[in-house]
Parts: structure tokens; sequence; C-alpha cells
């Protein structure tokens, strides 16, 4: 029987909830299906770990985790930490080094969720954003100098490279090919950003000749979110920038109904160093300890897991079991207007996976 490697980082905030019940799920997915179990390993890097030790992991951090088969992330945010120092400090010093540079997230309404978009312009959406998670706007070039002066200047460099930008095109085009309608809509903003988001253009035409079977167009990105207001059945798969996917799958959770059902892999293709999925609602402490944070994006996130190592029908089971929860409000969370708790939706998916009464 195959044991798969779990590190568990459920960071600040709701993300120690929200890993918790998915630990949970996972281990009943994996015990359902007897052809595989999972071993996980936590560990408690975060805001707090940074008030005891100033930094949100330590030294080592990412060796301790590199030998795992996948990675399960809950948020890194914390009121009394300055965001930038959160954000670097622990999933950007993972996703960056492990080469994590295909963020996925897929987006869809759930059964039982009714989203604002209901009814507009044909059908409802079904999309997968790409986002380039490696370089882009969030490089990390840059730095501030003459601080605290009336001459104090901050710089952040964006930065575009063929090979980066070559990578994440194929990855979106595969990907639209995979998908029934074979649609990719690539956002820019090349009228303004004139270097390094033509480039990005330039790019995406020449590896659109690879895939001739796939359907492609161009959008800039404040007309993207107009589109995807408007005209959500026009679009299938979205490929753009750090930046621009952060703004535009947000927007694409909250249109499908809330933060809280939303997934992400980030994904290193190749295989070389560990895959991480997470919700993308981030540390939500306005809600912590009040056991009411939606778990739906965690359990989605590890669907997500499951297919990337090699468990397609485990997957599946999972999405349907969550599916089969979400269908009936009385397990909506107050995100999506009703009144359940965390602890109620897990054990609704855990009995829907086992064929139990998910009312029991």
């Amino acid at each position: 029987m195959k044991t798969y490697r779990i590190a568990a980082i459920p960071g600040d905030g709701i993300g120690t909830e929200v890993i918790s019940a998915g630990v949970e799920v996972l281990q009943a997915v994996a015990a359902q299906d007897g052809g595989f179990s999972v071993a996980v390993d936590h560990f408690d890097w975060g805001g707090e770990y940074y008030k005891a030790h100033g930094r949100m992991m330590p030294e080592n951090g990412r060796d301790l985790i590199r030998r795992h088969d996948a990675i399960l992330f809950g948020s890194a945010g914390h009121p009394e930490i300055p965001d930038h120092v959160t954000l670097w400090g622990l999933r950007l010093a993972i996703c960056q080094p492990f080469d994590q540079y295909a963020n996925v997230r897929p987006t869809r309404i759930l059964p039982g969720i009714v989203p604002p978009l209901r009814h507009v312009n044909g059908p409802e959406l079904d999309w997968v954003i790409v986002r380039e998670n490696s370089e882009g706007e969030y490089a990390g070039v840059g730095g501030r100098v003459h601080q605290g002066s009336p001459l104090e200047a901050a710089t952040d460099v964006t930065m575009f490279t063929r090979a980066g930008v070559e990578r994440i095109m194929r990855f979106a085009f595969a990907l639209a090919r995979s998908r029934p309608r074979k649609l990719l809509t690539v956002v820019t903003k090349s009228n303004a950003q004139r270097h390094g988001m033509v480039l990005w253009d330039e790019i995406a035409a020449e590896v659109a000749r690879e895939f001739p079977d796939v359907t492609w167009d161009k959008m800039l990105v404040d007309a993207m979110t107009m589109r995807m207001v408007i005209k959500p059945g026009s679009i299938d798969t979205i490929v753009a920038t750090n930046l621009h996917a952060d703004i535009l799958s947000d927007l694409a959770a909250a249109l499908a109904g809330s933060l809280g059902i939303a997934p992400t892999a980030n994904l290193n293709p190749e295989g070389q160093f560990p895959s991480m999925f997470e919700p993308i609602h981030g540390s939500a402490f306005d809600i912590m300890g009040k056991g009411i944070a939606n778990p739906i994006g965690t359990f989605w996130s590890i669907v997500m897991m499951l297919d990337h190592l090699g468990q397609p029908a485990a997957a599946a089971r999972l999405m349907q079991a969550i599916e089969r929860v979400t269908a009936d409000k009385t397990f909506h969370t107050p995100d999506l207007g009703g009144s359940a708790r965390t602890a109620e939706v897990t054990r609704a998916v855990i009995g829907a996976l086992s064929g139990a009464n998910a009312l029991g």
C-alpha cells in the first residue's frame, strides 16, 4: 500500500481550524479507499512561531518538508505582524524556492449555493484560473532608500522572463486543451505596461501555435473584470500574471458564492519539489475561534491534492461528498448565509464519503 507523507502547515487564524478539519477528511478518504494511506506531519509555523522566534518558520524549514509528497497549507497573516512579513516569511518562502510556478484555482457553482451571477447571460460559471506563481509583480525585486527622509523612495520591479512566461503559457494551453471547451483567455495589461506585458503577449502568441486546437483570446485585465460579471459563460480557462490572477481569482470566488469555498493548488508540475494545496480565504482573524469557518475550500484543495498524487478515484469520491453536503443548506456556514459550524460540515462530508446519511 502506498503511503503519502503530507506536511500540514495550519499557519494563522482560521487556518488552524480548517486544516484540522481537512486532515480528518483526508484520513477518512484514505481509510475508505484502502489502496493508499496518509502520514501527516504537523508544523506549527506562522505568526505565533514568529512571536516566539523572530521568524515565520525555522531556518531549515524547507528541508523539513522537502521530501514530503504534498503540503497542506492553511493561511498566513497575523494582525500583530506586518502582512509582507507573514507572506514572504512563510507562504512565498515555500512557493518560490520549491518552484511552485503554476497556481491553479478552479471556480464553479457548487450544488445548493446561490451565486450573485445566477441567470446572467447563459450558463453558470465554470472556470479555471491559472496564475503565474513565481515572478511577475511578486518577484520580490526592489527596495527602499532614504527611509524617513523627504527623499524616501520605494520600488517594486515586475520581472518577466522568457522561460517563466513560456512555461506558464504552455501549462495553461495544455490545461485548456484538456477541458471540453478548449478555450483560453490570456489576461494582459500591455497597453500601459509596454515592456514586460508586451513580452507576455508575444510569448502567448508563440505558444498558441503549438496548440492549434485551442481557441484563445486576449483581454486587458480591467476589461476582464467586467467580462467575468457580465458574460461569465464566455470564459473557461484563464491565464494571468501573479498579481492579476491573484485579484481575479478572489473576484471569481466571490461570484461563485464565497471565498470560503475556493481552493488553490501551487504546483511544481515537474515534481522536483512537493506541491502545496490551500484554501484562498486567508486567516480571517475576525472569526477565529468561533467554530464557523467554512472548510469547503480546504476540502476542495484536498481533491486537487489527491488528483495531483495520482488518486483520481479518491478525488472524485471526495468531490461528490462535498457536493452532496453543499446541496443541503443545513450545512451552509455563515459566509454562505447559513448557521452551520465547521465541525458539522466536516462530519457531514465524512458521512457522505462513507455513504451514511449526511444529516446523521
